[in-house]
C-alpha cells in the first residue's frame, strides 16, 4: 500500500508577521506561498513599499507580474519609487498600458508632494446626471478598481472641480433629481506641488477621509486618501525623532539597515557635537584661575551646565512639534521669544531656589561649603536663572533660525542645543561667581 503524501506545511498569518523582521527577502517570499492566496494579497498590501519591492524581486519571475499588477497606480509608483533603478523597467513594463501610463504620471512628481501621493482614479461624475444614472454608473466605476472613498466628485467636460458629493447622500436621494442639486460647491482641494506636510495637516483639520488633488486651472488629477497620508505622517515623526536624538534620519527600517550605513549617518552628528563639547573644555581652561582659587564652583558644574542643556531641548522639542502641527509660523518668533524669556526666569527661579535650598541643608547638616556658604548659594541660584533662560531662549529660536534657512527645524537635535547652552552656560556660570565673590573667595 502506497504511503499518503504528506500534506504541505502552513503557516498561519500571524506566525509569518511575527517572524517577519527578522527573515530575509527569500523566506519571506516562502512564507507569502504557504498562505492562501486572499490572506497573503493583505498581508502583501499592508508591508512598506520598500518590503514589497524586495518580496517582489525574490519570487519567481513567472509571479511577479500578478502581484504588481494588484497595486493601485499610487502604489504601484511608490514602489518602482522604492525598486533599485535596473529594475524600474522591468517593473513598469509589467503594469497594463493604462496603469502605466498613469504610474509614469505620478513618477512625474516628487514623492512627498500631493501629485506623488494621489490616486489618479476617483469616482466621478457629471453634474446633469440623475441620482439613478450616477449610482449605475459608480457602480461599473467600482469594477474598474477605482478609488472608492465615500465621496463622488463632479466635473465638467474639461475635468474642472465643480462639487463633491457623498455616497450616502446619493443613495438617500429621490432617483430623479439631478446630481448638481447635491452636490457641495465649497470643497477643499490641494494643489499638486503642495508638501505632504501640508495635506497632513488639512486632513488633520477637516477629518475628510480623501482630498481632491488639482492642477492651477482647478483640473482635478487624483485624490489623496486618509490612509495614504497615515503612512506619510508616521514616517515623518519617525525622522524628526531622529534627528531630535541627534541622528541623521535612517531612511529605512532600524533591523534592515546595514550596520556600515548606520554608523555613517550617526557619526557625523557625533563628531559635530565632541567638536562642540571641545569648546566646554576650553571655556574651562580659560576660567581655570576661578576653580583653583575657588574648588568649590567646580562641584556644581554639572548641574548648571546640564539644567541648561535640558531647559533648551524642553524649549526646542516643543517648538519643532509646534512648527510641525502648524501652529507656529516664522513671523510668531517674537511671540515665541516672549513667552520663553518669561517660561525661563520662572523655570530658572524654580530650580535656583531648589539649588539654594540644597546648598543651605548641606552646610546645616554638613559644614561642607565653608564660612561664604551663602555667596556660594546665591551664586549657583543667580547661575542657574541665568543659564536656564538663555537655554529656554536658544532652543526656541533655533528652529526658526534652521526654518528661515531653509533647513529642517527638526536637525535642531537636542543633543545640539546642550552642547551650544553648556559652552555659554560655563561663560554665564563664572561670570557671576566673578562678580558675586569677588573679595572673598575670587
Amino acid at each position: 500500500m502506497t504511503p499518503a503524501a504528506p500534506e504541505p506545511e502552513t503557516l498561519s498569518p500571524d506566525e509569518l508577521r511575527d517572524a517577519w523582521p527578522a527573515l530575509s527577502a527569500e523566506e519571506r517570499a516562502e512564507g507569502l506561498k504557504l498562505l492562501p492566496r486572499d490572506t497573503a494579497e493583505d498581508l502583501f498590501f499592508s508591508i512598506s513599499p520598500r518590503e514589497q519591492v524586495e518580496l517582489i524581486l525574490a519570487l519567481p519571475q513567472a509571479e511577479q507580474r500578478s502581484w504588481v499588477r494588484g497595486l493601485a497606480p499610487d502604489d504601484a509608483a511608490d514602489l518602482v519609487q522604492e525598486a533599485p533603478t535596473e529594475f524600474r523597467d522591468r517593473l513598469l513594463g509589467m503594469l497594463d498600458d493604462q496603469t502605466r501610463r498613469e504610474v509614469q504620471a505620478l513618477l512625474a512628481y516628487r514623492e512627498d508632494h500631493a501629485g506623488g501621493l494621489m490616486n489618479p482614479r476617483f469616482a466621478r461624475l457629471r453634474p446633469d446626471m440623475t441620482v439613478d444614472e450616477a449610482v449605475t454608473y459608480l457602480r461599473r466605476q467600482t469594477r474598474q478598481s477605482v478609488e472608492m472613498t465615500h465621496y463622488a466628485y463632479v466635473l465638467d467636460s474639461a475635468q474642472r472641480l465643480l462639487g463633491v458629493v457623498s455616497f450616502r447622500e446619493l443613495i438617500a436621494a429621490r432617483g430623479d433629481r439631478r446630481v448638481s442639486e447635491l452636490m457641495k460647491t465649497d470643497v477643499r482641494t490641494v494643489d499638486a506641488d503642495a508638501d505632504q506636510e501640508v495635506v497632513a495637516r488639512l486632513f488633520r483639520e477637516t477629518g475628510l477621509m480623501a482630498i481632491p488633488v488639482v492642477d492651477a486651472e482647478k483640473r482635478m488629477k487624483g485624490v489623496v486618501t486618509v490612509d495614504d497620508i497615515v503612512e506619510v505622517v508616521s514616517e515623518e515623526a519617525t525622522e524628526d525623532i531622529q534627528k531630535l536624538g541627534g541622528s541623521e534620519s535612517l531612511g529605512e527600517p532600524y533591523l534592515t539597515i546595514a550596520l556600515n550605513r548606520m554608523i555613517r549617518k550617526r557619526a557625523g552628528w557625533l563628531a559635530a557635537l565632541f567638536l562642540g563639547e571641545m569648546l566646554t573644555a576650553t571655556a574651562m581652561g580659560y576660567f581655570e584661575h576661578e576653580i583653583d582659587r575657588a574648588v568649590v564652583l567646580a562641584l556644581f558644574v554639572p548641574l548648571i551646565i546640564s539644567s541648561g542643556g535640558n531647559s533648551g531641548s524642553q524649549a526646542t522639542s516643543l517648538v519643532i512639534r509646534a512648527m510641525a502641527l502648524g501652529e507656529l509660523r516664522l513671523r510668531d518668533w517674537f511671540r515665541v521669544i516672549r513667552r520663553e524669556f518669561g517660561a525661563g526666569l520662572a523655570l530658572g527661579s524654580i530650580l535656583g531656589a531648589i539649588g539654594l535650598t540644597r546648598i543651605l541643608l548641606w552646610q546645616a547638616f554638613f559644614n561642607t561649603y565653608g564660612e561664604h556658604y551663602l555667596l556660594v548659594g546665591l551664586t549657583v541660584a543667580s547661575s542657574l536663572i541665568g543659564v536656564v533662560t538663555f537655554g529656554t531662549l536658544a532652543g526656541s529660536l533655533l528652529p526658526f533660525l534652521l526654518r528661515r534657512l531653509g533647513f529642517d527645524p527638526a536637525s535642531a537635535s537636542a543633543p545640539f542645543v546642550a552642547t551650544l547652552v553648556d559652552v555659554t552656560g560655563l561663560i554665564i556660570y563664572f561670570t557671576t561667581a566673578s562678580a558675586i565673590l569677588r573679595g572673598t573667595l575670587l
